[in-house]
């Protein structure tokens, strides 16, 4: 009778730790009733010093501070795509016909995931005239093939994974000497609804 009135609390206890379990709140239900806010040249700086703070020293992290003149302004949720960079660039077509070098790109996009990355394309056909853009993602794409057409022709605009851009950079496929306008897609939430600073890769 002993042992039967023992095993029964034990059940009980297995029992309110699986429902513990249940309740765990995941990300995505967080994201989901926070609002989406605009990106601000405060949240990369937080995000510089959060990642960079551990190993590395008070003056080498000062260095990585960029002044507010480094910023251009945010979108504010409002604008499409190509409103946006028609905004932030207003001289695009002088700079297009200036740009002659090859294994460079005068504006670079970042954002997740290569499906965001098509979506951007699609959606800057009114920003980029007869310019021309070059996919800069791993997915259904080798970097030599990537590293092969910026060494032959002359690209406008590169819009890619945080991965594969590294990557090119690394191995000296891309040149970041020419690059103007570094656009991040700081506002996009993906399935999962976390944006691109949320995934501890990027």
């Amino acid at each position: 009778p002993t042992e039967c009135f023992l095993s029964q609390p034990e059940e009980k206890q297995e029992s309110t730790v699986k429902a513990k379990r249940r309740k765990k709140k995941k990300i995505s239900d967080v994201l989901q009733k926070s609002a989406p806010k605009p990106g601000v040249p405060a949240d990369l700086q937080n995000l510089l010093t959060q990642h960079f703070g551990e190993n590395r020293s008070v003056i080498e992290i000062e260095e990585l501070k960029l002044s507010d003149s480094c910023f251009l302004p945010a979108n504010d949720l409002s604008h499409s795509f190509s409103s946006y960079l028609k905004e932030i660039c207003p001289k695009w077509a002088k700079l297009r016909r200036n740009h002659k070098e090859k294994k460079s790109v005068v504006m670079l996009v970042l954002c997740s995931s290569a499906l965001r990355s098509l979506e951007l394309i699609k959606s800057m056909t009114a920003f980029k005239g007869d310019c021309k853009v070059l996919k800069l993602f791993a997915k259904h794409i080798k970097i030599k093939e990537q590293m092969n057409m910026l060494e032959k022709g002359v690209f406008h605009i590169g819009v890619g994974t945080p991965g594969r851009v590294k990557a090119l950079v690394e191995q000296d496929g891309l040149c970041l000497n020419s690059t103007k306008y570094m656009i991040l897609d700081w506002n996009w939430r993906d399935q999962k609804l976390r944006r691109m600073m949320d995934i501890p890769e990027v």
